[in-house]
């Protein structure tokens, strides 16, 4: 007898519900943002980047995201971990997707298990984790 229990996977419109509540974070502190959300695979499900945001915010919000799924960690728990002498000093450079350890990415879990990521990048490292973080503790 199996006593494991199916989690719902990360939706289309879970997804949407987080860009929308990172994106109007981000609006009410005046920042414009790139948004990207991976499924529990590290597959692109959506992605939003306003209309003046930089252009590498899409490339950086989408690289946090996977950051973020690949070691089920906040990427701003893993910036001091990167630097030299660091458990993961090695590691940017050792695969062949890049990962970035700059604050704004963070997992999605669902009872407990990781179903996604979600990254932002357009503003500074510290708003970005806020509006990411903001938009994981809203998801229903």
């Amino acid at each position: 007898m199996s006593t494991t229990t199916a989690v719902v996977p990360l939706t289309l419109a879970d997804a949407e519900a987080l860009i929308t509540t990172a994106r109007q974070a981000a609006e009410a502190a005046g920042v414009t943002v790139s948004v990207t959300v991976l499924d529990a695979g590290g597959h692109l499900l959506a992605f939003r980047r306003d209309d003046r945001a930089v252009l590498i915010s899409g490339e950086t919000s989408t690289r946090k995201a996977y950051t973020a799924l690949q070691l089920n960690a906040p990427t701003a728990d893993l910036v001091d971990a990167v630097q030299p002498g660091g458990l993961f000093h090695t590691l940017p450079t050792a695969l062949d997707r890049p990962l970035l350890f700059i604050a704004g990415g963070v997992p999605v879990r669902r009872d407990g298990r990781l179903i996604g990521a979600i990254g932002v990048g357009g503003g500074a490292p510290e708003q970005d984790h806020a509006f990411a973080t903001a938009a994981v503790e809203n998801l229903a």
